[in-house]
């Protein structure tokens, strides 16, 4: 077996995506990355930002402009209240707002019998909705799980952080 040496900084330098590689190549095991279609409004900053976390926490993003994200998210059974800017489907599950990817991934791990997952509104300091000038800052916010039958449950909440 041969040893491979790497630099604090060059380890530094690798992204998430980077890492989880060449830990499943060290393992032998295939690398398996979710796939999320995206259905965004093209003219959303947000939209992009949201995109790009997914992208860093490891997911196989294709993002697609659509003029009303509503068709897709009633094509996902989300129900209207939830209405984002962008609308998603992982691996039979809706994704509605700015809802992490870490929720994500934990969905996707534990599979529920539900529609999938919600965040109301544009939380600031929530993926995608981060400010510049205050990196740390976050509002409070829930992940909302909603189920088949439209009602919802806390998934996880994030409490308010000052910046």
């Amino acid at each position: 077996m041969q040893r491979r040496h790497f630099t604090l900084a060059a380890l530094a330098a690798l992204t998430l995506p980077a890492l989880t590689v060449l830990t499943a190549r060290a393992s032998g095991k295939p690398v398996e990355r979710p796939r999320i279609a995206v259905y965004k409004d093209a003219n959303c900053g947000c939209c992009h930002q949201w995109v790009a976390h997914l992208q860093a926490s490891g997911f196989q993003v294709d993002a697609t402009d659509v003029e009303d994200t509503g068709v897709w998210r009633r094509r996902f059974g989300m129900p209207d209240r939830f209405a984002s800017c962008h609308s998603a489907r992982v691996e039979g599950y809706a994704v509605e707002g700015h809802v992490p990817a870490a929720e994500i991934l934990r969905l996707l791990k534990e599979k529920p019998a539900a529609v999938g997952l919600a965040v109301a509104g544009m939380p600031a300091g929530s993926p995608g909705m981060e400010d510049p000038r205050k990196p740390n800052a976050r509002a409070a916010y829930d992940v909302l799980l909603v189920g088949r039958d439209g009602k919802t449950a806390v998934y996880h909440r994030y409490d308010a952080v000052a910046g």
